[in-house]
């Protein structure tokens, strides 16, 4: 028995005793629970859930009381509930995603975004992080969420990413004359000069925004010609990264070129997003600087197969597609074993909203272990996003986030796309 089986053992019974583990709870009789703590799987296990937690985790499958729910898995691994670094909960791109952003209102990207969130949630992501949106309906969706209206995943959210003119994230480009929107500012996230990059950072904060996402560099979506170039100054970034965390923020960089990169690593962002061409300067600046990378696999994947469709993609983002895309596993495989710290993200949004386990099986084929990608989608981005002692593990007085697959995740890693059950603060969302 290892120390963490102790653990358990003495604290259910201690909780039996003192009468914690109401009649009515919840067991869920688990054949295997990787808990994101130790470093082996534990088999044979009932985890008990009273309310919204987590109060006990007994070897063996305890005998239910007279009205304690049973939930059968048996046959599943049992773990932490997903955590997704990288998402776009209100959109999801279509041969159709260039006319519809002008042909969409506010309500429409809403309801979007309902279903996307529950898509999200079945496929076992129970909190994610929204790095961009439109009508600030991410953090509509979030406070809907939060107040129980809606089903979804709990949701950090940025609002509306800044950029600056012509930017990876400035709404308008690609905008004919008459349609305006040539003199957007601060208040639709589009800045020149460091004081302009305080003030987006300050209107966020006046929008209820939880971080900060700047698109350091040029994009593959966006219609522009260039995915690769500096798109801020290291004192336009820096006056970012300042305010940002006067705020209490962090700050997330979108970036692809190498150069970029080490602006907003030098200015201190808190995780660079995609990180295409990154080189072997950038990955020790992250390591000095404990910058996070989120590597957007799958969107990388999918962007380059969608580039060969003739139409799919406007004729500016299609070579861009083409170039990009294929390139982020070799560079997720090279920061891996440079020891850069990695966590789970998709850019799913980009890729069909519920395929975000698709990421778990391209980060084992580049070489990540199934526990550490695991541990990369749990117990890691809770630590990041200060939630830890919540979520990211399975342990007694946690939130009751847990989730399930079929069959054994570390020795076939494409169960991790099979998600049959979901649990979110207590609460069945999806039961085989």
């Amino acid at each position: 028995m290892d120390g963490r089986q102790v653990k358990y053992s003495l604290v259910a019974l201690l909780a039996t005793l003192g009468g914690t583990t109401a009649s009515t709870a919840t067991l869920l009789h688990a054949g295997r629970v990787i808990d994101a703590v130790g470093d082996t799987a534990l088999v044979e296990r009932t985890i008990v859930v009273d309310g919204e937690r987590i109060v006990a985790i007994e070897a063996g499958y305890r005998k239910p009381a007279a009205n304690d729910r049973v939930i059968d898995l048996r046959k599943a691994t049992v773990m932490p509930g997903f955590m997704d670094m990288h998402v776009h909960l209100t959109s999801q791109q279509s041969r159709t995603s260039e006319l519809e952003r002008f042909k969409k209102d506010g309500t429409d990207v809403a309801i979007d975004g309902v279903v996307y969130a529950q898509r999200t949630l079945q496929a076992g992501f129970t909190t994610v992080r929204d790095l961009g949106d439109s009508f600030l309906a991410s953090l509509a969706l979030r406070d809907a969420i939060n107040a129980g209206k809606v089903p979804g995943p709990r949701i950090f959210a940025a609002g509306k990413a800044i950029a600056t003119t012509g930017g990876h994230a400035d709404p308008t480009n690609g905008w004919a004359d008459f349609l305006g929107g040539k003199d957007v500012g601060p208040h639709e996230g589009v800045i020149d000069g460091p004081q302009a990059a305080a003030q987006a950072v300050r209107q966020r904060y006046k929008d209820g925004s939880d971080l900060i996402k700047i698109t350091a560099t040029g994009g593959v979506l966006s219609i522009a010609k260039n995915g690769l170039n500096p798109q801020f100054t290291e004192e336009e970034i820096r006056a970012v990264v300042v305010t940002a965390h006067d705020y209490g923020f962090k700050v997330a960089a979108h970036a692809h070129g190498a150069e970029g990169m080490k602006r907003a690593v030098r200015a201190g962002v808190d995780s660079i997003e995609h990180g295409t061409f990154m080189d072997d300067e950038t990955m020790q600046l992250m390591k000095q600087n404990g910058t996070y990378y989120v590597p957007t696999i799958t969107a990388g994947r999918w962007v380059f197969d969608r580039s060969k469709e003739p139409g799919f993609f406007p004729e500016v983002v299609r070579p861009k597609a083409a170039s990009i895309g294929p390139v982020i596993q070799g560079t997720f495989a090279k920061a891996y074993k440079a020891g850069v710290k990695i966590m789970f993200g998709t850019d799913t949004g980009v890729s069909a909203h519920g395929d975000n386990g698709r990421e778990f099986v391209l980060m084992v084929e580049a070489g990540m272990p199934a526990l550490e990608a695991i541990k990369s989608a749990t117990i890691v981005p809770a630590k990041f996003l200060g939630i830890d002692d919540q979520l990211g593990t399975i342990q007694i007085g946690k939130t009751a986030d847990l989730v399930a697959v079929p069959g054994d995740p570390l020795t076939d890693i494409t169960t991790m796309q099979r998600v049959n059950f979901v649990m979110k603060d207590g609460v069945v969302q999806r039961n085989p």
